[in-house]
């Protein structure tokens, strides 16, 4: 058993709190996801359960957490700087558990990671491996050591639809206990039976959290439901005291009226005056305590929502976009022996049209969409924007939001900047903050801001949803959806490709092949 109690969690810089009086029991057999909003706390809260000493750094927090003898597993979100320089050879065999392995253990584990059984031992670096590839590597090496409960951060981003199902597997045939972080909606709909459910309410003033134990899609449900169900009641509350309140208004002023026109050589007509003016103001002493109980208008998270592009942004149908030839897909130069990843690749897209790139981890999907898009930055007839898988490529992380989407340095666009700011949830304090102190979904949203204020007509993302919450899912899919423009994305997220794409094509080594 997990056990969580009265834990609270604030942050040292701005003293907000981002989880207060949180409690949770986990047993053998929960499954249980955190969902919230970016910021919200999802990923300090997995880093203290793991290890309360990993975030004083940056947090203050009080509460009591019992093991008993259970044996913590933890996947970070991203992987330590210090552990990108690795070898696979020295990452894994720094660990003792990993020479208990029989050679057909660790070819049987392979084989379930889709990888071969020299990845075991290779001279490759953790950094030069794909984002997939790198979540595979953290993985395995997690399940060598035998823990007890799973604490997974993230586990599904960059890694392709074939390990998805392996993970969903993974997290459905363990026995314990899995406490996990994901976007991907097809993921937790398939696999979590607890939702843990973060939320910033009151422009991110008050923290409030929900323990349910029930699958995702009924939780979400109820949740709409009982919305609903108080709207309608703080509603009707509300039509029952304006008519009461009226009729009351009414009484008083007239009792009231009745005492100062009432004579003073009449005392017993005033003396019944003045006891019904008593009885007024009970009355209303004892509305004013109903009006304590009475039902509250609910509130909730709301999720994102802006336009991207406009009618500026709309492609003709017969224009060809690109028709993109490349003889040979390479691995990008380091220090890495260069491996040929695919040949004969062809591209063409007319129109707005909506491609989404998938393929094996490793498969060069995003080396690729790089080379697109700087032919496809460079031309003058369309006006193209890119959303890189590493943030940090485009954003200058020493900057503020604010500084980094102004252009012009303008009063009026600095105001426009953070009433769009404003409208994505960003705090004021957060629109000041250096990009670099913003979880991945607020940098996230820079990049789509920026996209949205640039006029773009083609929008080229490497996974645009893997840092938003599940309940932002649908609206990031529509908003790319409805996007007038033409698309070029990469993705595993099994949603947005049935939803948004109207083409998939798979990288393969012989190029690219429409599925």
């Amino acid at each position: 058993m997990l056990q969580i109690n009265e834990l609270t969690i604030s942050h040292r810089k701005d003293l907000r709190t981002i989880i207060e009086n949180f409690s949770l029991v986990l047993n053998d057999g929960d499954k249980a996801v955190i969902i919230g909003e970016e910021g919200d706390g999802k990923s300090t809260l997995m880093k203290w359960i793991y290890d309360p000493a990993s975030i004083e750094e940056y947090a203050e927090a009080a509460g009591i957490r019992t093991l008993g003898k259970e044996r913590l597993g933890y996947l970070p979100q991203e992987l330590p700087e210090l552990e990108e320089k690795k070898t696979l050879c020295e990452f894994f065999s720094e660990d003792e558990s990993f020479w208990n392995q029989t050679p057909k253990d660790l070819a049987s584990m392979a084989g379930d990671f889709g990888v071969k059984t020299d990845f075991f031992y290779k001279d490759q670096t953790l950094g030069s491996l794909s984002g997939g590839e790198k979540v595979k590597a953290q993985l395995m090496k997690l399940l060598l050591r035998e823990p007890t409960v799973l604490l997974l951060d993230e586990p599904s981003n960059d890694i392709d639809i074939a390990t998805l199902e392996l993970l969903e597997r993974l997290i459905n045939d363990w026995k314990q206990i899995v406490l996990y972080i994901s976007h991907d909606e097809t993921l937790i709909e398939h696999t979590a039976n607890m939702v843990v459910h973060l939320e910033q309410i009151r422009r991110k003033t008050k923290s409030r959290y929900t323990v349910a134990k029930m699958p995702y899609r009924s939780y979400v449900k109820e949740r709409l439901h009982n919305f609903e169900r108080q709207e309608q009641q703080a509603i009707s509350d509300r039509k029952e005291k304006k008519l009461r309140d009226e009729k009351y208004r009414r009484i008083r002023q007239s009792v009231e009226h009745a005492l100062s026109d009432v004579s003073r050589q009449a005392p017993g007509t005033a003396k019944n005056l003045k006891d019904k003016m008593h009885t007024v103001k009970s009355m209303g002493k004892r509305f004013e305590r109903e009006d304590e109980n009475m039902t509250e208008m609910p509130e909730q998270e709301e999720a994102i929502f802006f336009r991207l592009g406009d009618e500026n942004s709309r492609i003709p149908s017969g224009k060809t976009v690109i028709e993109y030839s490349l003889k040979e897909l390479w691995t990008p130069g380091s220090s890495e022996e260069p491996r040929l990843l695919a040949k004969d690749i062809f591209l063409r897209i007319r129109g707005a049209e909506k491609i989404c790139i998938v393929g094996a981890n490793g498969a060069g999907k995003t080396t690729l969409l790089r080379k697109i898009a700087d032919e496809l930055l460079k031309r003058t007839d369309i006006r193209a924007e890119y959303m890189p898988q590493n943030y940090p490529e485009l954003l200058n992380l020493k900057m503020t939001p604010v500084e980094y989407l102004d252009r012009s340095g303008e009063k009026e666009e600095r105001t426009k900047i953070r009433t769009y700011l404003g409208s994505l949830k960003y705090t004021a304090d957060e629109m000041e903050r250096p990009i670099s102190e913003l979880s991945g979904g607020q940098k996230a949203k820079v990049l789509l801001l920026k996209m949205s204020m640039s006029g773009a007509n083609v929008l080229i993302l490497d996974e645009p949803t893997r840092n938003f919450s599940p309940l932002s899912g649908p609206v990031i899919r529509k908003m790319i959806g409805e996007f007038p423009g033409a698309v070029i994305s990469i993705s595993h997220d099994r949603k947005y490709i049935e939803e948004v794409c109207d083409k998939v094509y798979r990288l393969t080594p012989a190029g690219l092949l429409e599925n």
